[in-house]
């Protein structure tokens, strides 16, 4: 049953600027930030609290949550990878926060040094802490569909950590094809095996568009009954594991096909567009949007 309505993670001004090479100022991630509310998008990554030394785009991630106009009915989560962040999050006025795990073994040891278990056993007191403080929790799970490292990923290996973050607390899992490979029988396969250890409604996508299949994964999806999609604005954030490859799924081009199936989502896609636009020249580099490449080309409503 595809849902009557989708509600979109905007991923941009986190997943998307880590991933890009400029390192941008505080004022204009707050502006994009804020024009992706204006827009109308309810779930909206504001940043991370990760080493500025690892990640130095998501340095004063503090300061950009502390400037922002939060707006009522708008969520700002931050990703968070251990409770040190998570204390810098809770001082920063932090209502909801992101952790994240690997379904590959070598993915987990190459990117956060330990095993997928040492990284459960690690995120369980900074979930269990952040709901003793009210503060909502969602969980990642990278690798879902692939591995740059290790290629197939068993889906008893997702299952399982999707599971466990669900029972640590988690109020929602999002399924990242972290290296977009996936193609939507597999996606479907997937979602339906982690669907039996955790409900459908808790579940969220995440597509990397490398191959060009993040649409047709998305849509495969939705006729699961998945109602929550990972995007970002102008598609901001190569793949780094594919040089030159584009990264997520633009959420310019998935709020234009849920337009076009009739599928509420509640965002504006011209001022969409325009946050796209502005984050995109700022980058000095054009948008990874076919649909925000062809409203701009033409000018027209795009609504």
């Amino acid at each position: 049953m595809i849902p009557a309505a989708v509600r979109i993670v905007e991923v941009g001004p986190r997943d998307g600027l880590q991933n890009e090479s400029t390192i941008l100022p505080v004022a204009v991630r707050v502006e994009l930030i804020q024009k992706l509310a204006a827009a109308g998008l309810r779930t909206i990554e504001a940043g991370s609290f990760v080493s500025p030394k690892w990640v130095p785009q998501m340095a004063e991630t503090g300061q950009v949550l502390a400037s922002i106009e939060k707006r009522d009915g708008i969520s700002y989560p931050v990703l968070v990878p251990n409770l040190k962040g998570f204390q810098a999050a809770l001082a920063a006025g932090a209502q909801e926060i992101a952790v994240f795990a690997a379904a590959s073994e070598t993915f987990s040891r190459r990117n956060i040094n330990c095993s997928i278990e040492e990284s459960l056993e690690r995120l369980k007191p900074v979930i269990e802490t952040g709901l003793a403080h009210g503060i909502k929790v969602r969980g990642y799970v990278s690798c879902v569909l692939g591995c740059p490292y290790e290629g197939e990923v068993a889906i008893s290996q997702v299952v399982r950590v999707a599971g466990q973050l669900s029972d640590f607390g988690c109020y929602e899992i999002s399924l990242g094809d972290t290296i977009g490979i996936g193609t939507p029988r597999k996606a479907q396969r997937l979602i339906e095996a982690v669907a039996q250890r955790v409900p459908i409604s808790n579940l969220a996508v995440h597509f990397h568009d490398t191959y060009g299949q993040a649409l047709a994964n998305v849509l495969a999806s939705l006729e699961l009954g998945i109602a929550v999609i990972d995007s970002s604005v102008a598609g901001l954030g190569g793949c780094p594991y594919a040089a030159g490859a584009t990264g997520n799924l633009a959420t310019e081009d998935l709020v234009y096909m849920l337009n076009g199936m009739g599928i509420e989502t509640g965002v504006n896609l011209q001022k969409l567009a325009e946050a796209g636009w502005m984050i995109s020249d700022t980058l000095g580099r054009n948008p990874q949007s076919k649909v925000s490449i062809a409203m701009r080309a033409s000018r027209g409503p795009g609504e």
